[in-house]
């Protein structure tokens, strides 16, 4: 049994693919699972409030968060798009609400960064979290400003972030980079789980991924959090393998942590 760490927790993006999967799953860790996001959801829930917000409007912003104990921050561009969009939601809207959360009292925060923000770093490389960042993209780039955004509102102001480099979450992995990568919905849910529990959370760096064999990421700065991965990818090697082609070794998708990432745009 999950114990229930906060009255009112606030999720952003929840009608994104990962905000649909974890509003099935959060409901037991609070007593009212508070969801937004700028495109319609699904009506309220027992145990749910559905507000409807752009995170780029601060005063709505400000009515979102007031009243709640703990933000999932799922909100926002979550692929390489264009500057404007990106520059709305993910830099404007993450001030927005990290300045609600200083104003509301809010003191712990789960920010959805991203493996773009490591994006240009090799396969055959490890990384963790004192690794200077590499962003593949002006997604990856947004990412890395939430993350030190988050760290001058904890310096500053107390506020405790885990920013959640999450790989790639999906029911299974699609190819081949995402064995690496993948991160099942149940282990997300483990890993929010322990860092809305753990008794200090500071402001910690995490690499998002199930206990994959072939990794490039290492997670030891962070066993303070006390995630731990149940799942693996290695269930779908075989499948995988089975119905993907042999990689080009001279692709800079195959070269490069970020995959197809380190190839698009400008846009």
């Amino acid at each position: 049994m999950i114990h229930k760490s906060h009255a009112t927790l606030l999720m952003t993006g929840a009608a994104g693919g990962l905000g649909q999967a974890m509003r099935a799953r959060l409901g037991e860790n609070c007593d009212l699972l508070r969801l937004s996001d700028i495109s319609p959801m699904a009506p309220a829930q027992a145990g749910e409030e559905v507000i409807q917000a752009d995170l780029s409007d601060a005063a709505a912003v400000q009515s979102l968060v007031a009243g709640c104990q703990a933000i999932v921050h799922f909100g926002g561009v979550s692929t390489e798009q264009p500057w404007g969009p990106i520059l709305q939601a993910n830099i404007i809207g993450a001030y927005n609400l990290y300045e609600a959360a200083r104003i509301h009292g809010v003191k712990r925060i789960i920010f959805a960064s991203s493996n773009h923000v490591m994006g240009f770093y090799r396969q055959n490389e490890v990384v963790d979290a004192l690794t200077p960042p590499r962003p593949d993209g002006l997604y990856g780039l947004s990412k890395a400003f939430g993350e030190d955004l988050s760290r001058l509102y904890f310096d500053r102001y107390g506020i405790e972030t885990a920013c959640v480099r999450i790989g790639s979450s999906f029911p299974e992995p699609r190819d081949r980079r995402m064995l690496a990568t993948w991160l099942s919905y149940d282990d997300l849910h483990r890993l929010i789980t322990a860092c809305l529990t753990t008794p200090v959370l500071g402001h910690s760096i995490l690499y998002g991924t199930s206990d994959n064999s072939v990794s490039w990421y290492d997670n030891h700065l962070a066993r303070h959090v006390g995630f731990r991965p149940q799942d693996s990818s290695d269930v779908f090697r075989e499948a995988v393998y089975a119905r993907t082609a042999e990689p080009d070794l001279n692709d800079p998708a195959v070269i490069f942590q970020g995959g197809g990432f380190v190839k698009i745009g400008p846009l």
